[in-house]
């Protein structure tokens, strides 16, 4: 079927089941990010491949609500599908909410699956909608009857870390959590969210692509906990380890009849951002419900010592595949053909020569000229730019090691640069570096962080439509909370030992993008009277493309900064290279 024809069948199963408005989330029951094929409802229907947006599809209309990060991409894809693109003012708001309130009248009905919707969006919708007497149905299933052709759930082997690889036993994870449970007054807690899982049974797998994690659910109580896994993915020897922790190994599919099981005036503890809103909706009825984060959500982004270790380890790897490929570019650039999709491929390659790879973090992004506009471009065949000796080409990519994730993004100029090109890439260049030396006082909030990066952008009149930075998992997801560097995070604060991007960014439609990001690790600073302050460690080690800069935008501590920078890249890398490519990294890496 055509994206047209699929419409106007979910339009046909709409009018059977008496609903006026029909909402599809970009999510599967675990409330991830990254989706299984299985779960990839709206690129079905709609042709849209982006990380976030919901459809809303009534019988005169169909919209995808998505943020800036999408909108390039979404009007492209959108085209003549019969869907139409409507522009997110807040990045990760339910607008489309109010847009049915104003739509709809009362008496009408608004359905979703509720599997694929969070606790926190089917609360929103009930607080919007029901007072105008719009109902809600949050049970309605209309893809699964259309999507013929479906893909199975993934079925990948999954396995244990090693303690000296964790830092921390999965026993001890789990006495953590059942301590914290005991102090909220919580009898049972559940778990959906896979990168929780994956932390605290020290598991990884290959479930969803760019992402180490394995279909699971897990059930806690004081003194017991239920993973729920297929078992035939652990070997033996992995299953009696888990067991011998403490862990109960349950079937994947009988996650359902266990929280219907949760005995009668339980105080269950469930996080609405990270559940589904069936499975809320399954907690009996008598139990208490207790609100909040998962635990394991903030125990897992404060790195311990061994992770932190590990990461050091694994940002010298990455940037030593990143230095050969920049020399393998700047080699072979107007020798042969050069396309986006081809920087992916040689990326990964590189990537694949160090020790312990596994596989990216996410879709390398690849932006030459105008692409590079687009914050969230992945190149397909119908789109692949050649390079050329002019122009400027944004590469974000990352790995997952065995013992760490990492995330990049650099720009470098393959020729001729504008004025417009240098001042801009400068301005960036500048908030980047103001972001990772700004010292902060404990309790400093990502919104805080996200403007002062942002002040040498809006000096000069010039901003981005995405956050400043994202929390980073440890051989885990790229996108880790609870914390953020966006305007929205006003609740979290920045603890020390979190690793976090730093990744400000300037986009001219049409033309280019720049964006320049390091990961950096909070950690304890000066102890004064006004408090404790806390500052950054920069982990990320590959150097910063200088021939873009103007010197006349920057302070002398930006310069400074980034002569330092750049002595420690090549101090760490360059044991790792040979001759030719040490040249080339000791004239890249001068100070300016």
């Amino acid at each position: 079927m055509t994206t047209n024809e699929k419409l106007s069948a979910l339009r046909e199963g709409m009018k059977n089941e008496n609903i006026d408005a029909y909402i599809i989330a970009l999510a599967d029951p675990h409330i991830s990010e990254y989706l299984p094929d299985h779960y990839k409802n709206i690129e079905w229907i709609s042709g849209f491949t982006g990380s976030a947006g919901t459809l809303v599809i009534t019988a005169e209309f169909a919209g995808l609500w998505t943020d800036s990060r999408y909108f390039v991409q979404a009007a492209e894809q959108l085209k003549d599908s019969g869907f139409e693109l409507v522009k997110l003012k807040a990045q990760g708001a339910a607008e489309y909410a109010n847009w049915l309130t104003v739509t709809l009248s009362k008496e009408n009905t608004v359905a979703f699956d509720g599997k694929l919707v969070p606790v926190t969006i089917a609360q929103q919708l009930k607080l919007d909608l029901e007072p105008k007497g719009i109902k809600i149905k949050g049970d309605i299933d209309l893809i699964s009857s259309l999507w013929t052709d479906r893909s199975d759930l993934p079925n990948s082997k999954a396995y244990l870390l090693p303690d000296k690889v964790t830092g921390k036993s999965t026993s001890e994870k789990i006495k953590e959590i059942q301590q914290i449970l005991k102090k909220k007054g919580a009898s049972t807690h559940l778990v959906s969210s896979l990168d929780d899982i994956s932390w605290i049974f020290n598991i990884r797998g290959a479930d969803v692509k760019c992402n180490p994690v394995v279909l699971s659910f897990a059930l806690f109580n004081a003194d017991k906990v239920w993973l729920f896994i297929d078992a035939e993915k652990l070997s033996d020897e992995n299953k009696k380890e888990l067991r011998d922790a403490g862990v109960s190994i349950s079937p994947y599919q009988d996650i359902e009849k266990a929280i219907k099981s949760i005995p009668v005036n339980s105080s269950v503890y469930i996080d609405p951002k990270r559940n589904c809103y069936s499975y809320y909706t399954l907690i009996p009825e008598s139990c208490k419900k207790i609100e909040g984060t998962n635990p394991s959500t903030f125990l897992k982004a404060i790195k311990n010592a061994t992770e932190l270790s590990h990461t050091r380890e694994t940002m010298v790897k990455d940037g030593v595949a990143l230095s050969r490929f920049f020399y393998w570019l700047e080699k072979h650039l107007g020798k042969e053909k050069i396309a986006e999709t081809t920087v992916a491929l040689k990326l990964k390659e590189f990537r694949a020569e160090q020790n312990g790879f596994v596989g990216e973090s996410f879709d390398t992004i690849a932006g030459y000229k105008e692409h590079g506009a687009l914050p969230h471009y992945k190149a397909t065949q119908e789109s692949d730019s050649i390079l050329k000796t002019n122009g400027l080409l944004l590469i974000d990519s990352g790995g997952q090691y065995t013992s760490g994730t990492t995330d990049i993004t650099r720009v470098v100029s393959l020729g001729e640069p504008t004025n417009d090109e240098r001042k801009d890439y400068t301005l960036v260049l500048k908030a980047m570096i103001e972001g990772c030396t700004t010292h902060f006082p404990k309790g400093t909030r990502g919104y805080q962080i996200d403007a002062i990066t942002r002040k040498p952008l809006w000096d000069h009149f010039r901003n981005y439509g995405h956050g400043t930075g994202h929390g980073v998992g440890f051989f885990l997801n790229v996108h880790e909370g609870p914390h953020v560097f966006n305007a929205a995070n006003i609740d979290i604060a920045i603890e020390t030992n979190m690793i976090t991007s730093i990744e400000p960014g300037l986009y001219r439609e049409g033309h280019y993008g720049i964006r320049i990001e390091n990961l950096v690790v909070s950690q304890l600073d000066e102890n004064t009277i006004f408090g404790q302050f806390i500052s950054f460690e920069t982990l990320t080690v590959c150097y910063i493309e200088t021939s873009l800069i103007d010197k006349s935008l920057l302070e002398d501590y930006h310069i400074d900064w980034l002569n330092e920078y750049h002595n420690e890249v090549y101090k760490k890398i360059s044991p790792n290279l040979n001759e030719e490519e040490r040249t080339w990294l000791r004239i890249k890496t001068e100070a300016i």
